[in-house]
């Protein structure tokens, strides 16, 4: 009797969990929950949410290092591999380069500062700020497993990982085996059979993504609400607007003059981006960026198992282009600061080498402190900003999932290695069945 119901894809059940997480989340503002009054439902929606984030983030460290080196190990199959690396920082570059133009032409056309309803006892400097040092410092492992101790309170120990440092160690790693040859057999053997392990767990925490889905957009509109844009109206519109020019207009260009299909793209990549909206992690979304560059848009998994999470650290369009761009405006409009020509080059400076710099402390305010001291404007500036810093993240870290995966799949068809059978496949059906060619590893596809 089950078997005749229709089944339903799993696209489907994620922008179901979409629906539900608007309208519980209404709910439970209308029940008079808050950021600073929970209620049993904004709090049940908010550990769904974080449940879901903290187990995307638990399996990130081993599946980027086994990845890592399996990848450069493989490497040796594919030819010309310095290249296909080079390419890859070559286009992140590029694509940093016209995002930051775009956010600087909305800037001026926009006017962001103009009507907005913060003062100057609003202004306050951030508790993190990014430097050129932090690049220097963040890049050296301070242990083998990338990790990092901060004390509490009550004698509590929160532990984090950089995945800057996890990328450096494993890239290492990987030189190694390729260095040390046919003695390094066994090694390599394990790091592949950890990684079919590693990414089995991982399917099992995604088959969750449509509930977590519910609780993570939920908890949103009941912690940030909508009211808050009101005071920073004409800035939250001018940052919506050039993250939608770049995921709209640039990506779909770019798409288009390597004989893409950019609705195969976005239908194929659709999973990590709507994921990375609602979670506002690039690094937990990483999981499923890697999965859907591979399965959806045909990138080999040799070359993506390296590209996604290089770019989850160093790529992100939406944090370290045009957020920073058009708030450096702001800031420089409310305290009567001229901007010239140096300065917009000084924007596209940092946006195409900034996001390096801050790897190690991702986040659009180290970003934005980066850009704001260099340019020598007041950090108490971006205090005024961070009341609609939540609701602007979600369609910054969207943009970043989908620049992470646009670019290795450009890498991919220039170098002729895309998977066009793959890329051009029909997104429905079953999104986890079988693949003859990954028989032992279902296959993500949009819904």
């Amino acid at each position: 009797m089950l078997s005749r119901l229709p089944r339903v894809s799993f696209g489907t059940q994620v922008l179901i969990g979409l629906v539900l997480g608007v309208v519980l989340g209404l709910v439970a503002r209308a029940t008079g929950a808050s950021a600073e009054n929970p209620t049993w439902l904004s709090q049940t929606l908010s550990i769904i949410g974080s449940t879901f984030v903290t187990l995307l983030r638990t399996i990130v460290p081993p599946l980027v290092f086994l990845a890592i080196v399996s990848s450069i190990a493989n490497l040796r199959e594919v030819t010309d591999a310095a290249r296909l690396a080079w390419s890859t920082l070559l286009w992140f570059a590029v694509t940093a380069l016209v995002s930051v133009g775009i956010g600087l032409v909305v800037g001026w056309v926009v006017d962001p500062a103009r009507g907005a309803g913060v003062s100057a006892a609003d202004a306050a400097e951030p508790s993190r700020t990014g430097s050129w040092l932090d690049f220097l410092t963040g890049i050296v492992p301070a242990n083998v497993l990338g990790l990092s101790a901060r004390g509490g309170d009550e004698g509590s120990v929160s532990l984090s990982f950089s995945v800057l440092q996890i990328l450096v160690l494993a890239i290492a790693v990987g030189v190694a085996v390729i260095k040390v040859g046919r003695e390094a057999e066994p090694f390599l053997t394990f790091t592949r059979s950890a990684l079919t392990v590693v990414q089995k767990v991982l399917w099992w925490v995604i088959l969750l993504a449509p509930l977590a889905t519910v609780g993570l957009l939920g908890n949103a509109v009941v912690s940030y609400g909508w009211t808050t844009i009101g005071s920073l109206g004409r800035f939250t519109l001018a940052v919506y607007v050039g993250l939608l020019l770049v995921v709209g207009v640039l990506y779909p260009v770019l798409l288009r003059l390597h004989g893409l299909s950019v609705r195969q793209f976005f239908t194929g990549a659709w999973p990590a981006i709507q994921l990375g909206f609602v979670s506002r992690s690039s690094i937990g979304t990483l999981p499923v960026t890697q999965a859907v560059t591979e399965r959806n848009l045909g990138v080999p998994r040799a070359y993506s198992s390296f590209a996604v999470p290089l770019g989850a650290t160093t790529k992100m369009d939406g944090c370290a282009a045009v957020y920073p761009a058009i708030a450096a405006i702001f800031v420089a409009q409310f305290f009567g600061v001229s901007l010239g020509v140096t300065d917009y080059l000084l924007i596209a400076f940092v946006a195409v080498l900034g996001s390096a710099a801050t790897a190690g402390v991702t986040g659009a305010t180290v970003m934005l402190t980066l850009t704001l001291s260099t340019l020598g404007l007041p950090l108490e500036g971006v205090g005024l900003l961070l009341a609609v810093d939540p609701i602007l993240d979600m369609g910054r870290t969207a943009t970043n999932v989908a620049g992470q995966a646009l670019v290795p799949t450009i890498v991919a068809r220039r170098q002729g290695i895309l998977d066009r059978e793959r890329y051009d496949a029909p997104r429905q059906g079953d999104p986890w069945r079988r693949d003859e060619r990954d028989a032992d590893e279902p296959v993500a596809v949009g819904g």
